[in-house]
């Protein structure tokens, strides 16, 4: 016969067996995760390369001639045409030069032609017999020696033109004026930049391409010549309207960070684009039957690539991977993966090789 206090002792013994055996049954519970099916896809990727923005034609201009400046008639900012005077340089002591210039031409003129009439009277003179031959020689270096004084007096007097010429200083092609630093009765001296003028029909983007995508994008192009527009992308962050074209590319790599340069080339009708502006070109490639899994179902160990593989019994096993090129939020795989195998999509960090878990199916986006 069992004594009425034996009873709540035997009920509170049965009571935590049960709780213990239910605590046993939750920790061996398999952990819920979410998993990916890799499949291979066709698809189109983009990749964003940061851009140095320059003008089709940007060029400084500088005094040629020291002087105070006696005109500016353009402003900044002001757009341009080829041949149009921009400045105007005090010109009254080149113009003294010019002219004296010409005057020592007209002396060097007029001594060449009395050496030259001289040179004729010594020779009939000569052909007379009246005086010796040797006096025509020396008349006609005279001639000759007043003959080379109009050369140089005449170079003289280009010089002093080419001087004069400077003195007005005119755009070489069409743009848009850029900033004016000298102000109107300045003293300029020569190789002083006086402003800079920018074409902005078109633009260049100038940026950096690794090897492998170099090789890339010229089987791209071999394969796809139809795709070959580029986009830019602004500083911030819209998308420039218009697309470019990559015009040419560098024929060296760049020792140091192992990468060439391409050029593109932008329309700019609007001339939003100026000199020095920044932003990101966009290359487009086509990639067939590539594995493409997100960058957050792989981790790294030692400068290696690694997924957790879900097998038929829901084990995860580690997997090493080697990518292909990373874009955006997803890694084209290379090789360690096949399209219908099953990875683990996120949760990474509660996972350890040889679990058991519970998979949740996820699509790929």
């Amino acid at each position: 016969m069992i004594k009425n206090g034996l009873v709540p002792v035997l009920a509170m013994l049965a009571l935590a067996g049960c709780k213990v055996k239910g605590n046993t049954e939750s920790a061996e519970r398999p952990l819920a995760l979410p998993v990916l099916r890799v499949t291979a896809t066709d698809t189109v990727l983009q990749q964003a390369y940061v851009a140095d923005i320059q003008a089709l034609q940007h060029v400084e201009i500088r005094a040629k001639a020291p002087g105070f400046i006696d005109k500016i008639l353009v402003d900044e900012g002001q757009t341009v045409k080829k041949g149009q005077l921009l400045f105007s340089i005090e010109n009254s002591e080149y113009q003294t030069q010019l002219a004296r210039a010409k005057a020592v031409l007209a002396s060097a003129v007029a001594e060449a032609e009395t050496a030259e009439l001289e040179m004729k009277r010594v020779k009939i003179l000569v052909d007379k017999n009246v005086i010796a031959k040797s006096e025509y020689d020396l008349a006609k270096a005279k001639a000759a020696a007043a003959q080379a004084r109009i050369n140089e007096a005449r170079s003289q007097e280009q010089d002093a033109a080419i001087r004069l010429s400077y003195t007005d200083i005119r755009s070489p092609f069409d743009g848009v004026i850029d900033r004016i630093p000298f102000k109107r009765g300045s003293l300029v001296s020569e190789g002083n930049l006086l402003t800079t003028v920018s074409n902005l029909d078109a633009i260049y983007a100038y940026f950096n391409v690794s090897e492998n995508e170099y090789l890339r994008y010229v089987q791209h192009q071999k394969a796809q010549p139809d795709m070959d527009d580029v986009q830019l992308v602004l500083a911030d962050g819209d998308i420039y309207p218009y697309p470019g074209k990559v015009e040419t590319m560098e024929n060296v790599f760049d020792e140091s960070t192992g990468s060439i340069a391409f050029r593109a080339r932008f329309p700019n009708p609007g001339k939003l684009l100026k000199q020095g502006a920044t932003g990101k070109v966009k290359l487009t490639t086509r990639a067939d039957s590539v594995l493409l899994i997100p960058q957050k179902s792989v981790f790294e160990i030692q400068d290696k690539n690694y997924v957790f593989l879900v097998d038929k019994n829901n084990q995860v096993k580690m997997r090493n991977i080697e990518p292909r090129s990373r874009v955006n939020d997803l890694i084209i795989v290379q090789s360690g993966l096949k399209a219908g195998e099953t990875i683990v999509y996120e949760g990474l960090q509660q996972v350890r090789d040889g679990q058991v878990i519970a998979p949740k199916p996820i699509a790929m986006k």
